[in-house]
């Protein structure tokens, strides 16, 4: 028998023309779909804001006694036995309890959802607190009107309608929830390929209910509808309760903090308003919540200018939201030189126009103060500390150590707080709200609202302020009690870290 050869033998004949056809078929349609991908991405990425975004209010005149600095703060003693005090929902049902013509209320979290806490207590239920409290006004003033803005996130979008705002509507409260759809994309890549191939059937959160609850670890499971809309990372992230006080006048409280149960322990700021200055805000509010498609006729009250007062006694107040309090912000720390001082408290530390500012203020001799929350803790979740671990690191090296940095002190909780207060030569200046410092909360993503203020640098205020910042920073307190730890204590110098998240936000991919 011959040898069989080593190979067989090489057919020098071209391939089929059918395959060369298929692909050349193939690519039109890849293309094409590539070319809508692109073409959705950028139109929701830069097309026009909806109306009641991006505001920036007249500055008004308010009376300094109109101004209430309102502060929660969550320590640990010498046992790790949790310290609370807290006044900023005691105030807002208050205003709640003393309404008669209207309230208007914006949560971002407003459930009893509880992350991987499970069924450990809050410490305060403060989603069935303000429910109880509406559900009780209305009983006692039927003709009150109250309007709540909602997040998708408090139905887990469309997967566990909340039985909360069910409550409400079936006391005849209006509940509007958000259309994010119709804000941009920060998440542009993602959003949208589930645009042009899941919104149109999962765009509701309905569907069969087989994947873990993102929001809770209860026996609840949700839809892949409801975690295809999580993904786009967008949210109405405002925090405000805007109502009447019973004298004809307009009172508001602004702040950082959710009536949200496993958020009752965080450290959060807030600031009590009465006057014109809300107005803008207010108007706000109800043009998202009428793109949203709420259906109420009634309309804002007209309000009466305050009497005249000397500056000694006044505060200038205005509104900002979204991309406007980006600009203030960056517009006042460029606008710092040696001699003043800028206190930052913060839950998220990572948009770069802001961080570039606090860089070059303290080149220019301006005293930069940075307080921290250490991104540890996340509702029984542990995580990795970005991005303030590693932008912290950031400030101190590019400032030459001249931008000081410390971390809050969190026991599972988080300081949840967003606040930037300058101490200039003739005025202190302060803006604080729902904004954390981030690409997603300032570039006209999400709806956030801050409230910002001049007043005379011995104001009552700007003392409250001054002092509650120090006592955090320099640990006075009783002396079992450290509210803040150095920045070594949680620094990440890891420059891996930095750049990837740099890498992912270039990209539109951070959750920031």
């Amino acid at each position: 028998m011959a040898d069989e050869p080593d190979e067989a033998p090489i057919d020098p004949s071209p391939p089929p023309a059918a395959s060369h056809r298929k692909r050349r078929r193939g690519r039109p349609f890849f293309y094409g779909f590539l070319g809508l991908w692109l073409s959705v991405a950028l139109w929701n990425l830069y097309k026009p804001l909806p109306d009641g975004m991006s505001v920036r209010g007249a500055i008004v005149e308010t009376p300094l006694t109109e101004l209430h600095f309102l502060a929660d703060v969550t320590s640990a003693d010498a046992f790790g036995a949790p310290v609370v005090r807290q006044q900023i929902f005691d105030a807002v049902l208050k205003t709640v309890a003393e309404a008669h013509e209207y309230l208007v209320l914006d949560f971002f979290l407003f459930n009893s959802q509880r992350g991987a806490l499970g069924d450990t207590k809050p410490h305060r239920e403060l989603s069935s607190e303000l429910r109880d409290a509406l559900l009780a006004r209305k009983r006692a003033v039927p003709a009150l009107r109250i309007l709540v803005i909602s997040d998708p996130i408090n139905d887990v979008y469309g997967a566990l309608p909340s039985r909360d705002l069910a409550a409400l509507r079936g006391a005849g409260i209006d509940v509007v929830t958000v259309d994010l759809d119709s804000l941009r994309d920060s998440n542009p890549i993602y959003s949208a390929f589930w645009r042009i191939t899941m919104k149109w059937w999962s765009s509701d959160g309905a569907g069969d209910p087989w994947l873990p609850n993102p929001l809770d670890a209860g026996p609840d499971d949700v839809s892949l509808g409801a975690w295809a809309r999580l993904l786009n990372f967008k949210a109405d992230h405002r925090k405000v309760i805007i109502g009447d006080d019973g004298h004809g006048g307009i009172t508001g409280i602004v702040t950082s903090a959710n009536p949200h149960d496993a958020s009752s322990m965080h450290s959060n700021v807030g600031l009590k308003l009465s006057g014109g200055a809300l107005k803008p805000l207010l108007d706000s509010e109800l043009a998202i919540a009428h793109a949203s498609g709420w259906q109420g006729a009634w309309e804002p009250p007209v309000l009466q200018a305050p009497p005249a007062a000397s500056a000694d006694t006044n505060a200038r107040v205005q509104v900002l939201t979204e991309g406007e309090i980006r600009a203030a912000i960056v517009r006042n720390v460029s606008g710092t030189r040696v001699g003043d001082s800028i206190d930052i408290a913060m839950f998220y530390l990572s948009e770069r126009s802001t961080i570039q500012a606090l860089i070059a203020a303290a080149k220019r001799g301006v005293a930069v103060r940075v307080l921290l929350d250490p991104n540890k803790d996340a509702f029984g979740h542990s995580k990795d500390g970005i991005p303030n671990r590693s932008v912290a690191s950031e400030l101190a090296s590019a400032s030459d150590g001249a931008i000081k940095v410390r971390w809050f002190r969190t026991h599972g909780e988080q300081f949840h707080t967003k606040l930037v207060a300058i101490r200039g030569a003739t005025e202190y200046w302060f803006t604080l709200g729902s904004a954390n410092l981030t690409r997603r909360n300032l570039d006209n993503f999400n709806l956030e609202a801050n409230i910002a203020a001049s007043v005379p640098l011995n104001a009552e205020i700007a003392t409250s302020i001054g002092a509650w910042y120090d006592s955090l920073w320099t640990n006075l307190g009783p002396p079992e009690l450290e509210y803040t730890a150095e920045f070594g204590a949680y620094a990440d110098a890891a420059q891996g870290t930095y750049w990837l998240y740099r890498l992912m936000e270039a990209f539109g991919l951070s959750t920031f």
